[in-house]
């Protein structure tokens, strides 16, 4: 019986310091956003979709640096079709400490700069240079690797084509994955021991 005690005490450590260090420095995080989803039954056949991969490495604590990609797709039956994409870097700031209504959660804000545009097929209007883009979210952990996320982002283009700029506001859905960095994962390793 105190084997076990003590085996429960060691799991319920390493589990409450796993969950506060998915946002540390050495971390890794891997997941994607998604907007704007939408399949249409009636005549219009209307079909939308929007995905951000993304990948970024803890490089202090609370700060993640990385890169995304990101396409999308609008069309409807007899419609234009309007294409999006971009690849860059893009950066996290989580704030503070964990939210007290949701012990689990932790706002943050998000920014991107990269190579993208927006182009619609009929005569609509083509832009295609810098894609940027900013704004705060806010992350739910369900497990100690895991996050839910919602994301409200200004998105723009700038550039070239037959409309300078364009922008949109979009709120997104995501769901993010935090693995353990190499110094992370010895010293979980380390405290159980």
């Amino acid at each position: 019986m105190k084997k076990f005690t003590l085996s429960m005490m060691v799991a319920f450590i390493a589990t409450v310091m796993s969950v506060n260090a998915q946002i540390q420095k050495g971390n890794v995080l891997v997941g994607a956003n998604f907007a704007n989803l939408s399949l249409g039954l009636d005549d219009s056949k209307v079909v939308s979709f929007n995905i951000t991969p993304k990948a970024a490495w803890f490089i202090q604590d609370n700060v993640a640096l990385g890169g995304y990609l990101n396409f999308g797709v609008q069309t409807a039956h007899n419609s234009a079709t309007t294409v999006n994409y971009g690849v860059g870097g893009l950066g996290r700031y989580y704030a503070g400490s964990d939210v007290e209504v949701l012990r689990h959660g932790r706002f943050f804000g998000e920014a991107n700069v990269g190579i993208g545009g927006i182009n619609t097929s009929r005569g609509g209007g083509h832009t295609n240079g810098l894609d940027f883009g900013f704004g705060p979210g806010f992350a739910y952990f369900v497990t100690p690797s895991i996050g839910l996320e919602t994301l409200l982002k200004y998105n723009g283009v700038a550039g070239f084509g037959n409309a300078g700029s364009q922008s949109t506001l979009v709120l997104n859905f995501g769901l993010q994955i935090y693995l353990p960095g190499r110094a992370t994962a010895n010293k979980v390793k380390g405290d159980v021991r």
